[in-house]
């Protein structure tokens, strides 16, 4: 019941970057897409805000560009994070939005070179609730008063974890704040991160929320932070040395609220949002005295226009493969224990994406692993080169199959 993944990078030397041809052409087959960040942790992969002029430079291009060649040939590749909590504090932000549409321009200006479709590029902000709305209308106004414009975001994420709990309500959390100040917006805005895990287990009663009537006409729903369990607690799934892994109260939560949802009317469309208008940028769009109200974008880098231009070399194409096997011959139990049976995907049809069924992984029933750990709790994959997979909509088998794939 996933419908896009969400990946962040972590390993930018392998060949695709981490998520092989088969991972990608198993999230195909089962109609999941695919959002990815272009940016990395890793030194000189991202934009510095303390050193953007040094940190904006063709390098830093070409790291990016490569992001877009591996993915750009996925016919489930939704869109591309131009970046993600760049501006994480009140004050702190100076000239780091004009950048950030620097990088937008250049980044579809890319993909109109090279790719055979359009893909959208977008941002994932931080819940600075100070900057925040700001931040949107800086980088989703138009600078020349046309939606052709290349330095506006195609799309606008939200890292927010102001839902913590079950006794949270639309109003506690803020949402209702949300939906008034996105409540024109003329692009997707959707949470790019959630699911506040201060307390535990997440019971997820948010979902109901974001997808429901008072959210749907100004959100484009969420991804749930994050797939794999690691240090900081915020896992769905654990995975264990020995190649198995285990089912967390967590995902079982999720999973019900998802099968709470009324598909049929979120899948139905909001004919009112495409009459929209994107503003022309304007100082007045501003409101924060120390947010940059200058439109001014930086030009393209040294040497920037000729990868834009020429390509880069030696690019890394990812394709699609025929998937074969589609049964998970890891053993997976569920949060009780008990052994999961007949863990195996089903392909859907082009037209179709994975959408919750009903399903149930708490009944799994059997004996619990053994042999997990050599002392203490099981450790789980993680660090600095593991792959951070967030889930929007979120079926299980085919995470398995291709995130075990992924970390091989």
């Amino acid at each position: 019941m996933v419908s896009v993944l969400q990946f962040s990078q972590g390993r930018p030397k392998r060949r695709s970057l981490s998520l092989p041809d088969l991972c990608a052409s198993i999230f195909n087959a089962v109609g999941i897409y695919m959002l990815l960040d272009v940016n990395s942790p890793l030194p000189n992969e991202s934009l510095n805000p303390a050193d953007l002029i040094s940190s904006y430079n063709s390098a830093y291009l070409n790291r990016i560009f490569a992001v877009v060649e591996a993915f750009k040939d996925f016919p489930n590749t939704l869109g591309f994070f131009g970046g993600n909590e760049v501006m994480q504090a009140p004050g702190t932000e100076g000239t780091v939005p004009s950048y950030l549409r620097a990088v937008t321009r250049d980044l579809k200006n890319y993909i109109a070179k090279h790719s055979s479709r359009n893909i959208p590029v977008g941002y994932s902000a931080a819940d600075v609730r100070e900057i925040l709305a700001d931040s949107f209308a800086y980088l989703s106004c138009n600078i020349d008063g046309t939606s052709s414009d290349k330095s506006r975001i195609d799309f606008f994420g939200l890292n927010s974890y102001s839902w913590c709990g079950g006794d949270a309500t639309f109003h506690s959390a803020g949402y209702d704040i949300l939906a008034q100040m996105f409540g024109n917006t003329t692009i997707p805005v959707f949470f790019s991160e959630y699911g506040c895990n201060e307390v535990k287990p997440r019971v997820f009663d948010e979902v109901q929320a974001l997808y429901g009537p008072n959210m749907t006409n100004v959100m484009s729903g969420g991804v749930v932070y994050e797939y794999v369990q690691e240090f900081n607690e915020y896992g769905l799934v654990d995975l264990h040395e020995n190649g198995t892994a285990a089912i967390r109260i967590d995902y079982e939560n999720l999973q019900k609220q998802y099968n709470k949802l009324d598909i049929k009317r979120l899948e139905s469309g909001n004919s009112s949002a495409t009459t929209l208008k994107s503003p022309r940028c304007s100082a007045g769009l501003i409101t924060g005295a120390s947010f940059s109200k200058s439109f001014k974008i930086p030009s393209v880098p040294s040497g920037g226009q000729t990868l834009i231009d020429n390509g880069i070399k030696s690019p890394k194409n990812g394709k699609l493969v025929l998937v074969k096997e589609t049964t998970v011959k890891s053993e997976v139990y569920g949060s009780n224990g008990g052994l999961m049976r007949d863990l195996a995907i089903k392909p859907l049809p082009e037209d179709q994406s994975n959408t919750p069924n009903g399903g149930d992984t708490a009944g799994a029933t059997g004996t619990p692993p053994s042999g997990t750990s050599t002392g203490g709790k099981p450790k789980s994959t993680g660090g600095a080169g593991h792959l951070t997979v967030n889930l929007l909509l979120g079926s299980l088998a085919l995470i398995m199959l291709a995130l075990r794939t992924a970390l091989r």
